[in-house]
This record gives C-alpha cells, structure tokens and sequence, in this order.
C-alpha cells in the first residue's frame, strides 16, 4: 500500500507541476483548476502514505532521511494549497509543485525502511514539535517562491518591458503582502516548535537547551526571520530588502534542515539517517 501511495503522490505531483507551468504560459483558468485538483490528489496520496507509516511504526514518520523529505514534501503542498484558498496567487503554483515533486522523487530514491518504535519517540510533545515546524519551514518555501517571483517581477518593471513574466505575474504588492503572510505563519509555527521541542527536551534529557547544532542553526534562522519582521514592523521594511531577506532566511533554514544533518552530529542525527 505504501508503495502505491508514493506512487500515486509523484504522479500526482508530475502532473500538476506541468498543468501549473501551461498555466504560466496560456493563462487558461480551467487548465489551473486541473493543475489544483492534480495537486490536492498528490496531497491526500501523501496523507494516506503518511497515516500508514505512522500505525505501522506508532512515531512520526520523520525518523529517517525518506520520511524526512516526504514529511517536509506534503508540509509544502499544505500550506500552499491553504493558500491558494485563501489568496488565490495561482502562478505560485509553478514553482510549489515541481519543488514538491522533486522532493517526493528524491524520498522515493531513499532507503524506505521504519524506525522500530521508541518508548521516548511517543509523546504528544514530540509530535507537536515536529508537526509546527515542519509546517514552519513549509510557510517559509512559500515565501521563498514569493521572494523569487518578487524581484523577477521588479526587475520587469524597472526595465520598463512588458516582458513574459509583467503579464502572467500579479502586482508588487499583492506578491509582499502574501509574502509578509506566509514570514508570520512560517514564524509563529517556528517559535511554537520551539517551545514544545524545549518541552519534549527537558522531559526527556532533562534540560530545555543543550546547544546541539540543530538547535543553534534553528536559532539562526529563526532570528533571520525575527529580524525581518522586525524592521517590516519598525523601520517599515518592504519589497524588494524584505525579498532578498526571505531567500537569506530559506538559504538558512535549508542549511539546518541538510547541512547540518548531513555535516554536524547531535540529538536529532538518529531522526534523519539514510
């Protein structure tokens, strides 16, 4: 069953990604909503996928590489889909889906075999932990695509061409207001992580910190994004200085999320392993 589901997930997410990208291009609504109801299929595939590994090994399935990449592939496609219910900037789909897909591929890639349980893996403090900031980091790769879709659409502008991308992208502030929305969600989920990881560290090894690379680069980034939102608050920072402190971040939150995974040793080094 698990197998099918992947299946069905990558196909899903293959056949979106090209829907979205003949959008960008023939701008045909009907071809969006194909390209939309593709994406929800990838995204139930996965949550089926998901809920398996789950009552099969009774953790959260983020306990190795595989599960890793699936989890943060259908954290993406969720809060994007979200999104798009809400805000309705349909050419974001051009750079979600085949980010999605080539997560999904890569996890296929991967050794598929579960953890054994854990007595010290089953705690509600665990899963909140993992589920606020994966969720976090999903926010944030959609403000990272805003970020990018940002600065090619000033650049259009200020070039003064009503080039391929002026007439298929939406305005300049549309994409930063949705931009600053996805920083206060990715942010607010990335502080709750926090806070119930502390929670889940102090039951189990018996201190809120201890300065594992994992928690310092989470730190980092999580000061990154306190910091842009900060000057978006204070000294009224917008456009195209908040963009390029988006991808900053995102460049981050990716270096915790591989690098340290794959460069640096500590307590979440058994959670990832290939």
């Amino acid at each position: 069953m698990n197998n099918v589901c992947l299946a069905l997930a990558i196909a899903f997410y293959l056949l979106s990604t090209v829907g979205y990208i003949v959008y960008v291009f023939r701008q045909k609504r009907k071809i969006h909503k194909i390209a939309s109801i593709l994406l929800w299929g990838g995204f139930i595939a996965q949550t089926v996928l998901l809920i398996s590994r789950y009552v099969e090994t009774g953790n959260v399935p983020v306990h190795n590489m595989h599960e890793t990449l699936l989890f943060f592939a259908w954290s993406i496609a969720g809060v994007f889909l979200f999104f798009q219910l809400k805000f309705e900037l349909m050419v974001l789909g051009a750079f979600i889906a085949p980010l999605t897909t080539l997560i999904v591929f890569a996890a296929s890639m991967l050794s598929r075999e579960p953890v054994p349980g854990d007595p010290v893996l089953k705690s509600i403090w665990l899963a909140l932990h993992v589920v606020t900031i994966f969720m976090g980091n999903a926010a944030f790769a959609v403000a990272f695509g805003l970020a990018i879709i940002y600065l090619i659409q000033e650049r259009q502008i200020k070039e003064k061409k009503a080039g391929f991308f002026y007439r298929r992208f939406p305005s300049l502030n549309r994409v930063d207001s949705m931009g600053y929305a996805s920083i206060v969600v990715g942010f607010s989920m990335l502080t709750l992580g926090f806070i119930t990881g502390a929670v889940y560290a102090q039951l189990v090894w018996g201190r809120f910190w201890s300065w594992d690379p994992k928690e310092v680069w989470s730190l980092i980034t999580w000061l990154i994004y306190a910091a842009l939102l900060h000057e978006r608050l204070v000294a009224g920072w917008h456009g195209r200085r908040a963009a390029i402190m988006a991808i900053i971040g995102f460049a981050a939150l990716l270096f915790t999320f591989f690098g340290v995974n794959f460069l640096l040793k500590g307590h979440h080094a058994p959670f990832t392993k290939f």
